[in-house]
C-alpha cells in the first residue's frame, strides 16, 4: 500500500538538490582511473534540480525492499575499526550476509564489494577511502547485475543460479552516528519511469561495467532516514531478476541545508551483496 500525497507531505522534510544526468545523444561513460589524453572522467553534464526529501523516520508504514526498493534495519555490528580491511572482510562480511538473509528470505547471500567512504580523508589521499557521490544512479543495470554473478561465480553455478530468482541488494551503514553531514537519498522505486534510467559505461583498467545513471523526472519521491546512528542500515535493491517486483531504485549523496555549522563529515560503509533465491516450488 502506498502512502497517499496527504500523509507524505506531513512528514518532516528539507529541500535540498539532487543532481541528474541532461540528456545526450551519446552514451555516458565513467571512468574510474585517469581517462586517455583528451577524454573527461565523466561523459556528459549534469544538473542540480531542488528536490523534496522526505524522513523516513515519520511513516507509518515501513519501506520494504520489493515495494519502495529499500528498507531500514536496526541491527547492531561488532566491528571495532571499519577503516581496518582484514576486520570488515572477517567480522563484518558473514554480519551482512546474515542480516541480507534474514531481511529477503534468500537461500544464499554473498557479499563481494564493499567501499568506506568519508570526504575529508578520501581528499587527503587515504588509502581506500572515498567520498560520497553526489548523483542519482544506480549501480547496476539489466545488464551488469547478470555479467556480475558470472563475474563471481563459478560458469557451472552461475548459469544455474540464474535459472532462479537472484537480486543485487546494498547494505549502508555510518561508521559513525549520527550522520548530519552528506547523508543518502534513496528514490521511492514506484516513482521512478523506465526511461529516467540511462545505461552509462563505468571503465576500469581491466573490464567495463554498466550502472545506470538518472534523467530528471519531478515525479521522483526522495526519502533519506534523519540522523542515522551506526547501529542501523539502509538496505537498497540495485537490481532484480524477477519481472512484477521492485528491480532496481536510485540513491544519491545530498547536501543536508539542516546540517549544523561544525558537523562531523559523514563516514560510511557500503556493502554489495549478490542474493539466491531457492527455486520456486
Amino acid at each position: 500500500m502506498s502512502m497517499n500525497a496527504d500523509a507524505q507531505s506531513s512528514l518532516n522534510h528539507v529541500e535540498a538538490t539532487v543532481s541528474y544526468l541532461d540528456a545526450m545523444a551519446d552514451k555516458p561513460c565513467i571512468y574510474l582511473y585517469e581517462p586517455p589524453p583528451g577524454l573527461p572522467v565523466r561523459s556528459g553534464h549534469s544538473t542540480r534540480h531542488l528536490m523534496t526529501i522526505y524522513d523516513l523516520r515519520g511513516r507509518a508504514e515501513p519501506a520494504s525492499l520489493d515495494v519502495e526498493g529499500f528498507a531500514l534495519v536496526r541491527r547492531g555490528t561488532q566491528v571495532r575499526d571499519f577503516y581496518d580491511e582484514q576486520e570488515i572482510k572477517i567480522v563484518y562480511y558473514p554480519e551482512v550476509e546474515r542480516l541480507v538473509r534474514e531481511a529477503t528470505g534468500a537461500e544464499k547471500v554473498l557479499v563481494f564489494d564493499h567501499n568506506v567512504r568519508c570526504g575529508p580523508a578520501a581528499k587527503r589521499g587515504d588509502k581506500g577511502i572515498r567520498e560520497p557521490v553526489r548523483y542519482a544512479h544506480n549501480d547496476y543495470t539489466l545488464k551488469s547485475g547478470p555479467q556480475r554473478v558470472r563475474d563471481l561465480l563459478a560458469a557451472d553455478e552461475a548459469e544455474e543460479r540464474m535459472k532462479h530468482r537472484f537480486a543485487i541488494v546494498n547494505v549502508w551503514r555510518p561508521i559513525q552516528g549520527p550522520v548530519m553531514d552528506t547523508p543518502l537519498a534513496v528514490c521511492d522505486a514506484r516513482t521512478i519511469a523506465p526511461d529516467d534510467f540511462v545505461a552509462t559505461d563505468l571503465k576500469y583498467r581491466d573490464r567495463t561495467g554498466e550502472v545506470y545513471s538518472m534523467a530528471f523526472n519531478p515525479a521522483h519521491r526522495w526519502f533519506y532516514v534523519s540522523r542515522m546512528e551506526r547501529d542501523e542500515a539502509l538496505l537498497l535493491k540495485c537490481y532484480d531478476s524477477e519481472p512484477g517486483r521492485t528491480r532496481f531504485t536510485a540513491h544519491s549523496a545530498f547536501d543536508d541545508p539542516t546540517c549544523p555549522p561544525g558537523a562531523p563529515a559523514r563516514e560510511s560503509i557500503e556493502i554489495r551483496t549478490l542474493v539466491f533465491f531457492a527455486p520456486q516450488a
